[in-house]
């Protein structure tokens, strides 16, 4: 689902003009955007929390030199669902029936691999 399509089906279930809801949603995600910039973390009851984590300082490599790499300790913006969100994709027949589509590609895919090889 695309933000246009997100647009879309929150003008349908509200009969909202379809620049209102664009603006409210762009407002909303500058309001995430800044927040987490300025290191507030974001809880919604019964969505989730979007929080700033703390990744360690830890050594890379430079694939194309060969040589270490230091990877100084930073924040990267992360969303964790909330108990009643998990459970509900969790428990949706929906998600089981799109994801069985998806392994069954991929199981035709894994097949005309192994023909070709």
């Amino acid at each position: 689902m695309t933000k246009a399509d997100l647009i879309a089906q929150i003008c349908k279930t509200t009969d909202l003009d379809k620049f209102i809801v664009q603006d409210v949603l762009e407002e909303f995600f500058e309001a995430v955007k800044e927040n987490m910039a300025a290191g507030e973390n974001i809880y919604v009851r019964g969505f989730g929390s979007f929080v700033n984590k703390k990744r360690a300082k830890k050594i890379g490599r430079n694939i194309s030199q060969k040589k270490p790499v230091v990877i100084e300790a930073h924040y990267v913006p992360s969303f964790k669902p909330s108990k009643l969100f998990v459970e509900s994709v969790k428990n949706s027949k929906k998600v089981w029936e799109a994801n069985e589509d998806d392994d069954k590609e991929s199981q035709r895919k894994e097949e005309t691999v192994a023909q070709n090889a």
